[in-house]
């Protein structure tokens, strides 16, 4: 010590804590006030911003009163030093924690944003997360006097190793970013690789990407399998798709009468079933001269990939309940059957809605006796 320590100089040094504890509460009700306030803004990154600082802000008023008290007391220089280096390596480290989850919140509002569903790219937010809490580590060993130079140098030697052995890992890295980067798949989208995984895509991190079935399981793909593999986006080039339904009428019908009615059919599906498109125009388009029926295509509109096994159930239902009501016959395939008997003679069995049989059951041989 310089001098000696008086009670004045307590009274002053516990004045400046207390000075530096009530501040940090009136930033506190200050930041939650504008917290709400920021919850009424339409953008999300000012509360991503306030609820940062209020982990921060309070700390480093602390921090400024502790340092103002250790100013006033008679400390030596050496103490006093290493009271300063304390005291801004704690204030280092809160900054860049805060700092991190701004950036890192922010990033990821920016995905949510872009992508427009309630996932999350965290690849992104990691990078950003780790680039920052080294970024901060690093100038807290400089300002406690660590020389980070040969740090910097072990890093870079070091890295080269770490990169041959984690060769799988970096390329999946890679992977998921120029997924990401190239906008190909985001979180949302709905894709099936030709392997025959499908589904929606949940997240895409630094490893892989995780997708959710339709039955609610998850399916956890290498970044560098789905970068690599042929694969359809049903959000690409846009989320609404068209849904073909296969359908057959008698040779006996009125052709006229059957699309007008198949397009009355359609145009109540679209009106009426959740996730289809009223503004959809009804498509019938008769393709082929069948074994039994005249075959023709029906096109609806469907708003997204699931949405269509509920709208198909619900246009089968109603367009058989129509076909009822107006006597429009959807006929069974017919197949004729030869069989040759022991005396020789030959009966023809029709079945009707069966499948070809085989050859060696079309025809029968029994030997003489």
């Amino acid at each position: 010590m310089t001098r000696t320590l008086t009670p004045h100089d307590l009274i002053v040094a516990g004045i400046a804590v207390a000075a530096g504890i009530a501040a940090a509460l009136l930033l506190r009700v200050l930041l939650r006030w504008l917290g709400e306030r920021a919850v009424r803004t339409n953008w999300s990154g000012d509360d991503i911003i306030v609820h940062a600082l209020r982990a921060l802000v309070p700390w480093a008023a602390i921090t400024g009163g502790a340092a103002v008290a250790a100013s006033v007391l008679p400390l030596t220089s050496r103490v006093e030093r290493n009271v300063t280096m304390t005291l801004t390596a704690l204030l280092i480290v809160a900054a860049t924690l805060t700092v991190a989850r701004i950036i890192a919140g922010l990033v990821q509002a920016l995905a949510h944003a872009r992508s427009g569903v309630a996932g999350s790219a965290t690849i992104f937010v990691n990078i950003t997360r780790v680039v920052v809490l080294a970024m901060g580590f690093l100038v807290m060993l400089e300002t406690l006097g660590v020389s980070i130079a040969p740090l910097l140098t072990a890093l870079g030697v070091g890295g080269l190793a770490v990169a041959l052995a984690l060769q799988d890992t970096l390329a999946n890295l890679f992977a998921g970013v120029h997924i990401l980067a190239s906008r190909t798949v985001q979180p949302g989208h709905y894709i099936r690789l030709s392997s025959g995984e499908e589904g929606y895509v949940v997240d895409i991190n630094w490893r892989n990407t995780v997708v959710r079935t339709l039955s609610d399981n998850l399916v956890i793909i290498p970044n560098t399998k789905l970068s690599g593999t042929n694969m359809t986006n049903f959000h690409r080039p846009e989320q609404q798709m068209t849904l073909n339904v296969q359908v057959g009428v008698g040779y006996d019908s009125d052709l006229e009468h059957v699309e007008r009615v198949t397009i009355e059919v359609v145009e109540g599906v679209m009106t009426d079933v959740t996730g289809a498109l009223p503004e959809h125009e009804p498509l019938v388009r008769f393709h082929t001269f069948g074994d039994s029926r005249i075959g023709f295509t029906v096109i609806l509109g469907v708003g997204e990939f699931s949405d269509q096994y509920r709208i198909k159930h619900e246009f089968i239902k109603r367009l058989h309940q129509r076909y009822r009501a107006e006597g429009i016959r959807i006929p069974a395939p017919m197949r004729t059957v030869s069989v040759q008997q022991a005396d020789g003679q030959q009966s023809d069995v029709h079945l009707s809605g069966l499948p070809i049989p085989s050859p060696r059951h079309t025809a029968e041989q029994v030997p003489a006796s």
